[in-house]
């Protein structure tokens, strides 16, 4: 019969697949029994359903069988509770404790609204660059953080255009429209295709959040990238507070990609505050009929699935499409137009819904059934940071 040091001294070539080292010396192996010509062995698997838990059960049968006494190999595999967990991440870190996630906007002042969409062409940055300037003609301090890393369009939208000041690692926004802007655009000419991977966007998205000097906002608009990946993983991390806003058009495969934007939010435990629907209707120049171009109802649907209000319904004119690239916001250019009207009562309503949720606990909304004025000493002082 074999002892349980000869056991664990064969285990010694058992390595786990992914870190490479011995079991026994990442905590895995829990524990050995033997009883007769029968050896178990008590491993602890790093997470639940571990897709190398056959090779590991492998490797140890296979380490073990030509043991002289050994019969029978039993290997009864378990998981590491959180602690366990803990315990190697700082073991494989050389002692060192895991790193925090880096937060900011968090004190409540600052009400930050991430714009959404589930795919490209809805209209989300035309939709953030005018919220933003109706939001600062009604008397509110706002931002823009264009986080779109890879499709910035906000500096054109804006009118703004030039590179952002810089002492002491802090950054001042540029301004256009009463609204401050810190954007890629800003860093790489327009036409320059930015390619990166996850870590370099997970690290624009805190220099634009922590190195920027915001000074005192009311609002923050984060017009984030289509979808659900890299950046507004990173996003949601660094904002916990953050309400999402998820625009979409009537047409029913643009409204589905939505709803997945917005169920990313409550996984995340970011708010929904709503659902604006671009591009409603057309309207006709000469005869005033309206012409429901991508549909109808898909903002409706969006908005029940998620269990939040329809903002605004906007209409596709071309004025809107002038003044984004021209740098005007329609909310500017013509306020009283159908655009301009739905644009800025869409404006109001988010002010009024996001404003009465600041400093309250956060917690999920799931659809129904389911510094000084200087700052230059203190650059993140008295924004959230």
């Amino acid at each position: 019969m074999p002892t349980k040091e000869e056991v664990r001294q064969a285990l010694r070539s058992v390595l786990d697949p992914e870190i490479g080292r011995p079991i026994e010396d990442v905590g895995m192996l829990k524990g050995i029994d033997v009883e007769g010509g029968t050896v178990t062995v008590h491993v602890l698997l790093t997470i639940a359903g571990c897709p190398l838990k056959d090779r590991i059960n492998t490797d140890v049968t296979g380490a073990l069988k030509d043991l002289p006494g050994v019969e029978r190999i039993v290997v009864d595999l378990g998981e590491m509770n959180e602690q366990q967990r803990q315990q190697l991440v700082t073991q494989l870190r050389g002692g060192a404790g895991p790193v925090q996630q880096q937060t900011f906007f968090t004190s409540g002042e600052t009400t930050v609204i991430a714009v959404a969409s589930g795919k490209g062409g809805v209209g989300k940055s035309t939709v953030t660059a005018n919220l933003a300037a109706a939001l600062s003609a009604e008397g509110h301090r706002v931002g823009i953080i264009d986080i779109d890393v890879w499709g910035f369009s906000i500096p054109r939208m804006m009118g703004v255009s030039g590179h952002p000041v810089s002492f002491n690692n802090m950054i001042l926004p540029l301004e256009s429209h009463g609204v401050k802007i810190i954007s890629m655009g800003f860093f790489v000419p327009e036409e320059t295709p930015v390619i990166w991977r996850g870590p370099m966007l997970h690290k624009a998205v805190q220099q634009f959040l922590g190195d920027v000097y915001w000074g005192d906002l009311d609002f923050l608009l984060a017009d984030l990238p289509p979808g659900t990946g890299d950046v507004s993983l990173s996003m949601a991390g660094f904002l916990p507070g953050a309400q999402m806003l998820v625009v979409t058009t009537p047409q029913d495969a643009a409204r589905k990609v939505a709803e997945r934007a917005g169920k990313m939010a409550t996984q995340t435990r970011l708010r929904i505050a709503g659902v604006i629907e671009n591009m409603s209707y057309y309207v006709c120049p000469h005869c005033g009929e309206r012409e429901a171009i991508f549909g109808e109802g898909g903002g409706e649907l969006a908005a029940e699935t998620l269990g939040v209000p329809l903002l605004a319904k906007i209409p596709l004119i071309p004025a809107v499409r002038r003044g984004g690239d021209a740098g005007i916001p329609i909310v500017v250019s013509d306020p009283d137009s159908p655009a301009g009207e739905s644009l800025r009562q869409a404006a109001r309503k988010l002010a009024t819904a996001t404003r009465t949720l600041v400093k309250k606990p956060l917690g999920l909304m799931v659809a129904p059934g389911a510094p000084a004025a200087d700052g230059h000493d203190h650059a993140h002082a008295g924004h959230g940071h």
